[in-house]
């Protein structure tokens, strides 16, 4: 299903996409070395109940995974990429932690990623990664709009990416989102421009560049959710919400809340 959504839901839209920053933006901050990754989840879900919203990942249980996965939002650490199932783990100084969020708030969901790194160490190897990351989210968001094709941003990802010297695993990527949490189209972090689904107006999509160091091959936990780097190497993870406008794309997902 490809959802369309009326100019009432877009503003409802926004409301969630800035819930989902700002909860984001306040667990990075809270974010400290011996930090227990159960402790995020909890905070995460303190503060998406405080806000009358609903965990998009709660009950969440795709046949990829070994679902529900009963948690609030996704923690991966280090080679962990997508879907880390928050355990009793203490971060150490210069882990490299991507937080994965989405909620639903009135009825229309959003959903975000950042990757950072934990304590005062700053690893050359983890920095590039994110900014990679972070760079090829912004140049999928500069190319959509109405008019221009999935796979438009899909070249404008992958492009930057592959550029960064990182090889691209297309078997996750972004997609629609909007009364749920994922829908159609897909969005590959690689593709060909001017093909696929022609972006309209109302049109909200997850876009989420994500890289490993040496490899493009994932390997599940025994947990059945986490997937990891089949190398064992160090991963990132950006995302943002964004809805194609009249004019462009609007970032839904930026935090409201001021820095600490």
């Amino acid at each position: 299903m490809i959802e369309i959504l009326t100019p009432a839901e877009l503003a409802r839209a926004r409301a969630t996409g800035a819930l989902v920053a700002d909860i984001l933006h306040t667990l990075k901050s809270r974010c400290e070395v011996g930090t227990n990754l159960l402790d995020i989840d909890r905070w995460a879900q303190a503060m998406i109940l405080a806000a009358g919203a609903q965990s998009c990942y709660v009950d969440y249980a795709p046949s990829f995974g070994r679902g529900p996965f009963g948690h609030y939002i996704c923690t991966a650490v280090n080679d962990a990429v997508l879907h880390g199932l928050p355990g009793d783990y203490p971060l150490a100084d210069g882990d490299l932690l991507t937080l994965d969020l989405a909620v639903s708030l009135n009825g229309i969901a959003a959903d975000s990623a950042i990757s950072f790194i934990v304590g005062e160490s700053r690893p050359a190897e983890s920095v590039a990664l994110i900014s990679a990351t972070e760079d090829a989210l912004r140049a999928g968001i500069a190319v959509a709009g109405p008019g221009a094709r999935i796979g438009d941003i899909s070249h404008a990802i992958g492009t930057v990416l592959s550029a960064a010297g990182y090889s691209i695993n297309l078997d996750f990527g972004g997609h629609g989102i909007g009364s749920t949490m994922h829908q159609d189209p897909h969005v590959s972090n690689d593709g060909r421009p001017g093909r696929g689904y022609t972006l309209r107006p109302g049109l909200l999509l997850a876009l989420e560049p994500w890289v490993m160091v040496d490899t493009n091959r994932l390997v599940t936990d025994a947990d059945g959710w986490t997937l990891r780097s089949a190398t064992g190497c160090r991963t990132a993870h950006s995302e943002h919400t964004i809805a194609i406008t009249e004019d462009g794309a609007e970032i839904l997902t930026l935090p409201t809340l001021t820095p600490a």
